[in-house]
């Protein structure tokens, strides 16, 4: 339930179906997981987040600040909730 991992992506012009492959391995499953891209948020492929719904994970892009209160937030209300999350 609390693990912290290596998430080899340096900005959001990394973050592919490989990079999630991750997110849809973890046990137990993640039903959301929350995307911190940096300064500001980006835009990602809608084929990425289409492939994560389909997998069953929710996912919410933000700037990275908002994404670590949102996963605080989520992981109060005791979600299944992963963050990967780019230094602003």
């Amino acid at each position: 339930p609390r693990s912290i991992l290596q998430w080899n992506v340096g900005s959001h012009r990394d973050i592919s179906h490989e990079s999630l492959s991750l997110f849809r391995l973890l046990e137990p499953r993640v039903e959301i997981l929350v995307l911190g891209t940096g300064d500001r948020v980006e835009r990602l492929h809608p084929a990425m987040l289409k492939q994560m719904r389909e997998c069953g994970i929710a996912v919410e892009v933000q700037d990275t600040p908002n994404a670590c209160a949102t996963f605080n937030f989520l992981m109060s209300e005791k979600r299944m909730v992963a963050a990967g999350l780019i230094p602003p």
